[in-house]
């Protein structure tokens, strides 16, 4: 087996496990621990930041290469800062190297150099106005976002999710941010970025392309987009 890789997931997520094992392709396994999560409520994202570190340890029994806190609202709720202290924890508990979604959304698009970014994603207008400020104190300026107001983001398809991102879209923008784990991109990445001309980043080829890069593996992956290619 070349890299194990853990990820740990809101108990509702069916999203990060299918595309982050797709992407993996042969001789690499991803592996998976659960927080229960069936709302999102800032009382429920925040409380799951609590159990990170026990979630941790358990993966850590599988002696994965590296460990990824899979759910992007869960790193930005409490702004800037907080996405650090979730990995520093993570490793502090396991001596397991440490990432967070939203670190590796940041990382990948610094190494575009993209300041300027439309995102897209499933949330509610509260989780997104949590994440325009988060992008903001972070270095980015964000020029439109646009959530569909739902939780049932699994179950959002493909072409909707195109037409969302499509739709969001500005001329001067210089990447594309798509958020959320559990919101379905792996098969719409490679050809929005065509047609927009554009990187796509999305929750989970940035989790992904993070774990990789931690682990020493710069290789590309099916479906990843530029991000891959590129960096």
């Amino acid at each position: 087996m070349r890299h194990k890789l853990g990820i740990i997931v809101p108990s509702w997520n069916t999203m990060m496990e299918y595309e982050t094992q797709r992407m993996a392709g042969n001789g690499t396994s991803v592996h998976t621990m659960r927080i229960s999560h069936t709302a999102d409520t800032e009382e429920n994202v925040i409380w799951m930041g609590t159990q990170v570190p026990a979630a941790a340890k358990l993966l850590a029994h599988a002696k994965v290469d590296v460990i990824c806190y899979g759910c992007t609202g869960g790193g930005f709720i409490k702004g800037p800062g907080y996405d650090q202290q979730l990995t520093n924890e993570i490793k502090e508990a396991t001596g397991i190297p440490g990432t967070t979604t939203i670190v590796g959304v940041t990382d990948a698009l610094r190494a575009f150099d993209a300041k300027k970014l439309c995102v897209a994603s499933p949330y509610e207008p509260w989780l997104n106005d949590k994440l325009r400020d988060f992008l903001g104190k972070t270095g980015f300026e964000v020029l439109a976002i646009k959530g569909l107001g739902t939780q049932a983001h699994s179950s959002v398809k493909a072409e909707d999710v195109e037409a969302l991102v499509t739709s969001v879209d500005r001329p001067d923008a210089q990447a594309i941010f798509i958020s959320c784990t559990n919101f379905g991109t792996l098969d719409i990445i490679e050809s929005l970025e065509k047609k927009l001309g554009k990187p796509v980043v999305t929750s989970n080829s940035a989790s992904m392309w993070k774990m990789m890069r931690l682990v020493g593996d710069k290789s590309a992956v099916p479906g990843g987009g530029r991000l891959f290619r590129e960096h």
